[in-house]
């Protein structure tokens, strides 16, 4: 298992291009990038090969600015939207070397959405350029009020009705957590499908340690299942970055 920062929450003090520099000097490998729509290709594509980074994952499709939704790809009048934010994504992981783009659902409900939601992510997954994995993850009704996909149970139907080797299930011990009350035994009932990790403690995504969720026993089930991919730290730190980096230790 592998030990990678989110630097769209991580060093939030620090001017983004600063924010690679920190994830390599604290001992990463892999960052992941959540929006990086904003910012120029070229520079983050050096950010990362200055500092011997690799771009795990970005989010898609793109959120243009605070307030927008967060994806469309379960919204049934947004189908050309989706198609053409998708592209983009496609671009920008192809540029930046990505491992993953999290496919983001939108708010939606009810038995179109979910159509709508599984069509989209086939032709997603025919589109993607080689090498790419496309995930899904569910957020917590909580944090995200009014997401289609907002269940494990749910995800694990999408992911059985989309039938493709290029798409998976992202998980996120925070989101675990808040949803079904146990991160552990969410990750046991699920890990087949996984192939990606975030890390965040609940109630309110902090520094893991901070709240309900025992990190060790948590990374042990990973490992027991022979999970081997990267954990993402996608939490809010308290006090600052520097000292929320022990759950680095327990890999």
């Amino acid at each position: 298992m592998k030990p990678a920062a989110n630097i769209s929450l991580l060093w939030q003090e620090l001017p983004y291009l600063d924010r690679f520099n920190a994830a390599a000097r604290a001992g990463f490998k892999g960052v992941e990038v959540l929006f990086p729509y904003d910012e120029p290709l070229a520079e983050t594509k050096a950010a990362c090969a200055a500092n011997g980074l690799e771009l795990v994952l970005i989010n898609a499709p793109p959120r243009a600015s605070e307030g927008q939704p967060r994806g469309f790809a379960a919204v049934p009048d947004l189908v050309d939207t989706f198609r053409k934010d998708m592209a983009r994504a496609f671009r920008y992981a192809e540029a930046l070397d990505a491992r993953f783009v999290h496919v983001m659902a939108g708010n939606a409900q009810g038995d179109e959405a979910f159509d709508t939601f599984y069509s989209n992510l086939i032709w997603a997954a025919k589109s993607a350029p080689d090498g790419l994995t496309l995930t899904i993850e569910p957020l917590n009704p909580v944090a995200m009020p009014g997401y289609f996909l907002n269940d494990y149970a749910l995800a694990e139907r999408v992911l059985d009705a989309v039938s493709m080797d290029n798409v998976g299930l992202q998980y996120d011990s925070y989101h675990a957590a808040m949803i079904h009350g146990d991160a552990i035994e969410t990750f046991n009932a699920y890990c087949a499908d996984i192939v990606h990790v975030q890390i965040g403690d609940s109630p309110d995504r902090g520094t893991p340690g901070s709240g309900d969720i025992d990190f060790a026993a948590l990374f042990a089930a990973m490992a027991g299942a022979g999970y081997d991919g990267w954990i993402s730290g996608e939490y809010n730190p308290d006090p600052k970055t520097e000292d929320s980096l022990n759950w680095m230790k327990m890999l």
